[in-house]
């Protein structure tokens, strides 16, 4: 019999399951109502769209959809993309996109071509799990800074960038786990930061085009393209999008924007991973978005997302105890609640179960803390459930918040 375990590579020491997908399978009963996981609406899926643009890929490319495509991806997808993202003095073309399968492959294939063992990482306190796992193999070291209601604390980026770290992870718009957006000035700041320190930040942004209250604000590679007076893209942002929030995460394709010595480096990482995304479900994406549907279809979402949003936050004044805090998230599909600091919300979480709710315990997304903290997802749940969801949480916090410690 095999030891596999004297078998696995030492960086396997270092990975683990997601906590969400864990929690996932324990919030299956039918009687449990979760805001645990960082869905889309199902009912929202443009169903009748995507058989459209299905009969149009097999009647207009036929074999071609099936075969073997590029690495990079298919032209007109990549064209597509780069129409969207460019800007009034700020134009992208293709060879500055690369699609890739889902926006969490991007942050992968990103570790991979920048990062090396033991390479200091800037990133925001607390901050995507799904990047954390993915980049925990290389064992890094941490440059963190913290967070408020408008994002990134950049009054603190100073003492981090001094330390010269090799990238910066942000997710400046409704940011998940917290659901809060980097402000306008702080994006200036940080810009500016970026330039003099010649640093590099990769800007993940799945959210950004799911904003339900106050205004919108430019993505960080226009700012900074801004900053430099650029006409192009060759900057220190690398961009990642995705359609998993705005279409369907079943596709799984996401793209990433970067300069092309950044893009020809990806390239050769993804030609090891997969070869390519799939060819049909990229001939798939561009039909069904290519003639301007996905604008009205994100306004439903948006609409949609907007009233669970508020209900949320509504059940949650009613409901939470006062010594509770939570953000209020201008977009998005997350916001993030914090307890007292003796409250430990894994242990939380087995009480939430058995009271037939759930969320996620805050803990894994953070590099240091979290304990007393937890998400909350607002966008895969009805109304009512919502409303019963929230009643039920409220209730079990009521009692252990004020348990003698």
């Amino acid at each position: 019999m095999v030891n596999w375990h004297d078998k696995f590579a030492e960086r396997t020491t270092y990975m683990k399951r997601s906590t969400i997908r864990e929690i996932l399978k324990l919030t299956q009963m039918p009687d449990v109502i979760s805001f645990a996981g960082g869905l889309p609406a199902p009912e929202l899926f443009p169903l009748e769209r995507v058989r459209e643009a299905f009969r149009a890929v097999v009647e207009h490319y036929g074999p071609q959809a099936l075969q073997y495509s590029t690495t990079e991806g298919i032209n007109e997808l990549r064209d597509w993309v780069a129409a969207r993202m460019s800007r009034s003095g700020l134009t992208i073309t293709r060879e500055n996109v690369l699609i890739v399968s889902g926006a969490q492959q991007a942050i992968d294939l990103v570790g991979r071509v920048l990062l090396d063992d033991g390479d200091l990482l800037a990133l925001e306190n607390p901050t995507y799990l799904g990047m954390l796992l993915a980049w925990r193999p290389y064992n890094l070291r941490y440059a963190v800074i913290p967070t408020d209601r408008d994002g990134l604390l950049v009054d603190r980026l100073d003492k981090a960038l001094i330390r010269r770290p090799k990238l910066m992870y942000l997710v400046p718009n409704f940011q998940n786990p917290q659901g809060v957006t980097l402000s306008w000035e702080r994006r200036e700041q940080l810009v500016e930061c970026l330039a003099e320190y010649g640093a590099v930040v990769i800007e993940d942004n799945p959210y950004g085009e799911l904003r339900y209250s106050g205004s919108d604000i430019p993505s960080l590679y226009e700012f900074d393209a801004s900053f430099r007076g650029s006409h192009s893209l060759d900057g220190h942002v690398i961009y990642a999008g995705t359609f998993s929030k705005i279409l369907a995460p079943g596709l799984r394709l996401g793209w990433v924007v970067a300069p092309t010595a950044v893009i020809d480096k990806l390239v050769q990482a993804k030609q090891s991973a997969d070869l390519q995304s799939g060819t049909f479900a990229q001939y798939l994406a561009y039909e069904v978005c290519r003639d301007g549907f996905i604008e009205g279809h994100i306004e439903r979402l948006r609409a949609v997302y907007r009233r669970r949003r508020d209900l949320m936050l509504a059940a949650m004044d009613r409901h939470f105890p006062e010594e509770a805090r939570w953000s209020r998230p201008e977009g998005g599909l997350f916001l993030m609640v914090s307890l007292p600091e003796f409250m430990d919300t894994s242990e939380l979480l087995k009480e939430a179960i058995r009271h037939r709710v759930a969320f996620v315990p805050g803990q894994d997304f953070h590099v240091e803390g979290g304990y007393n903290t937890f998400r909350l997802n607002f966008s895969n749940a009805q109304p009512d459930m919502i409303e019963e969801g929230i009643r039920r949480l409220g209730q079990l916090l009521k009692e252990q918040v004020r348990q003698p410690v």
